[in-house]
């Protein structure tokens, strides 16, 4: 099983490159649920790491395989702008999933 990372940003994939995590930089919304949707269907696809910015060109594309999918698993990370709102985005997934607003 390996992780994969999809980026809006050189930088990123550059780093995880570094840390033996492949990857690549995808932009636009189409572009990137394309490679999402190849990389859900891939088996050995464990761990699917975006950046917050590629997770909000296709925030409900996301939110649809982490309600549907046990495999793999899609974290956002942080990209070199800043944490974004990491929080606000997990306290909405939360909240759509149980059906209460934190």
């Amino acid at each position: 099983m390996r992780a994969y990372v999809i980026s809006d940003n050189t930088d990123t994939v550059m780093g995880m490159r570094l840390a033996g995590i492949e990857g690549e930089v995808v932009k636009g919304r189409e572009e990137i649920a394309a490679r999402l949707d190849t990389l859900i269907q891939t088996e050995d696809i464990a761990m699917i790491l975006m950046t917050t910015k590629a997770i909000e060109e296709v925030s409900d594309i996301v939110l649809d395989y982490k309600m549907n999918l046990a495999r793999p698993l899609i974290v956002e990370i942080p990209d070199r702008h800043g944490s974004g709102n990491i929080g606000e985005a997990m306290n909405r997934c939360i909240s759509e999933a149980i059906g209460v607003k934190l």
